[in-house]
C-alpha cells in the first residue's frame, strides 16, 4: 500500500479538491504512478493498491472518495470480484468506482455499457486514458466543475 500527498509545496489550499480521496487499485505500478501524480498535481490525495485484496483493504482504512479500478489485474477478472466485493460493503458500497481497464483492447468486440449494470461501475475508461478527460469526470462526479 502506497499513499501519497497531494499538497503542492506553496501550502496554498484555496479552492482546490485536496480534500478529496482517490484510490487507485492497478497493478501496473507505472501506470498507477502517472495517474496519481497527475491527480496530486490537480491537488487531490491520492492512494495506491497494486492488487484487489490491497484494494480492498486500502479503501476500508481510507475511506476514499472515488477508487479508479483496474480490472484484468494479477488475475484476468480480478477487478470484477473487487468491485463485486466493494459494492457487497456497507460502508463502500456508495463510493464510485471508474473502471480503467485495456480489457476492450484485448476483447475489442467486447463493451461495457457506460451505465455501470452488471459490473457495478460508475464509468469505464479505456487505457490508455485521456487524463484531462478523466479528471474532468472525477470532478464532476465529486461535484467540482472542471
Amino acid at each position: 500500500m502506497v499513499r501519497t500527498s497531494g499538497r503542492h509545496e506553496d501550502g496554498e489550499l484555496g479552492i482546490t479538491m485536496e480534500d478529496k480521496r482517490i484510490l487507485i487499485v492497478d497493478d501496473d505500478r507505472d501506470f498507477a504512478e502517472a495517474v496519481a501524480c497527475f491527480l496530486e498535481a490537480n491537488r487531490f490525495t491520492v492512494f495506491k493498491a497494486h492488487d484487489g485484496k490491497e484494494g480492498v483493504k486500502l479503501a476500508k482504512l481510507e475511506r476514499p472518495d472515488l477508487i479508479l479500478m483496474d480490472i484484468m489485474m494479477n488475475e484476468r477478472t480480478e477487478g470484477f470480484f473487487t468491485i463485486q466485493e466493494m459494492r457487497r460493503d456497507p460502508e463502500l458500497k456508495g463510493v464510485p468506482i471508474f473502471v480503467i481497464s485495456s480489457f476492450c483492447t484485448h476483447l475489442p468486440d467486447f463493451e461495457i455499457p457506460q451505465s455501470g449494470g452488471w459490473l457495478a461501475h460508475d464509468m469505464f475508461f479505456s487505457k490508455p486514458v485521456d487524463l484531462v478527460q478523466l479528471l474532468e469526470k472525477i470532478r464532476q462526479r465529486l461535484g467540482k466543475a472542471a
